[in-house]
């Protein structure tokens, strides 16, 4: 860490950050105008209103949220779940980030953020995810992780989890960008794929206070985050209005390239992509359109043969399958079992049933829905 920022002065910044009311370049703003945090923090609203030219509820406001923040708090539980907190003039806080308008003037980070040299690729999407989707998504994360790259995403329900998952299934590094503090799980049952993501070495980062809820305000905030730390973003899911096509908008503005998957003319969660590809995003088809748009600085050390795959689409053909996966297959049959029937019919508990159902759906043989498995009709 940068021992030219005291350690009061990046207490200070902690509490700053903790109004979310303010564009983290605003913020910057006023740390210029002042000469540092601790400053800005030294005044009272009326001279704080009058000097930064801002509304004098807004400067309370700010004091407020600020003073709510018990700084030295912050730093210390961060740290016992082996955390930092870091401020752009760290030389650990990433190089992309800095680049970026919206810089975060505070960083939390558990685990182990990226190199500067590693190449990162976002991929974001629906909560809403479909049996394509879901296998989609597996598939070309588990290929850009298998490369070599970096796999970038929030950790929310549908696509990011899937994408995360691919990650942690090869023990490799992923990041996650979440919408809530870093004592926090959101949603709570993907505890189990956060501790994943630690162990395997990769890390969960957030600008929010330590402790902070879930808020549909934070999502937003967090994808400029998730947008800055890649090159390029790929959309694999979305409805029209979904957050996934807000962070594709950041990210086209912070003059990244931005990639789609394209899917199904009458789904709903395509939508999105196929949108963004009308309006010129660039066509995923395979890992190795992705992998074009890295640049070129960052290529070093990845596996050259999957800038060759020829296509996405999982091979189905049942020889692929193992015994265990074929027989949970035929007593799906052509209708429709439930978790508890295919694990009777096999022989097998529910946990284990559950994995090859699973691993069934990755593999696109299979769509559950309302509990109830059936064959993939894509």
């Amino acid at each position: 860490m940068n021992e030219n920022i005291s350690a009061a002065e990046r207490l200070a910044r902690i509490q700053l950050n903790a109004f979310l009311y303010f564009r983290a370049d605003w913020l910057e703003r006023l740390i210029q105008i002042f000469g540092s945090a601790q400053e800005i923090l030294r005044q009272d609203a009326p001279t704080l209103a009058r000097e930064a030219n801002l509304n004098p509820d807004t400067a309370a406001h700010l004091l407020r949220d600020a003073f709510a923040v018990n700084p030295q708090e912050e730093w210390d539980k961060t740290a016992a779940l082996g955390g930092h907190i870091y401020v752009p003039e760290d030389e650990e806080y990433p190089q992309s980030l800095r680049n970026i308008k919206e810089a975060p003037i505070a960083l939390y980070v558990l685990g182990k953020l990226p190199a500067d040299k590693q190449a990162c690729v976002a991929m974001v999407g629906t909560r809403k995810i479909t049996p394509y989707g879901r296998r989609v998504a597996h598939k070309l994360a588990g290929d850009l992780t298998a490369c070599g790259v970096t796999v970038v995403s929030g950790l929310a329900r549908g696509i990011d989890s899937e994408c995360h998952a691919a990650a942690v299934r090869l023990k490799k590094p992923t990041v996650a960008v979440i919408g809530t503090g870093v004592g926090r799980c959101y949603p709570p049952e993907n505890r189990a794929l956060a501790r994943a993501i630690l162990e395997y070495g990769g890390a969960i980062v957030s600008e929010l206070p330590f402790n902070k809820p879930p808020n549909a305000f934070h999502f937003p905030r967090r994808n400029r985050i998730i947008a800055g730390l890649s090159q390029p973003v790929v959309v694999a899911e979305g409805e029209i209005k979904s957050g996934a096509l807000i962070t594709a908008k950041l990210a086209l503005e912070m003059g990244k390239d931005v990639l789609a998957v394209p899917g199904p003319i009458d789904s709903p969660q395509s939508a999105g992509p196929n949108s963004l590809i009308k309006d010129g995003a660039g066509v995923v088809t395979s890992v190795a359109d992705i992998l074009d748009y890295i640049p070129q600085q960052l290529r070093f050390g990845l596996d050259a043969r999957y800038f060759e795959t020829p296509s996405v689409t999982p091979n189905k053909e049942q020889d692929n399958l193992s015994p265990r996966e074929r027989e949970a297959l035929a007593a799906v049959g052509d209708g429709q079992a439930s978790l508890d029937q295919v694990a009777e019919a096999i022989g097998a508990d529910v946990p284990e049933a559950a994995g090859i159902l699973f691993e069934l759906e990755v593999k696109g043989f299979l769509a559950c829905e309302n509990g109830l498995y059936s064959k993939s009709k894509f």
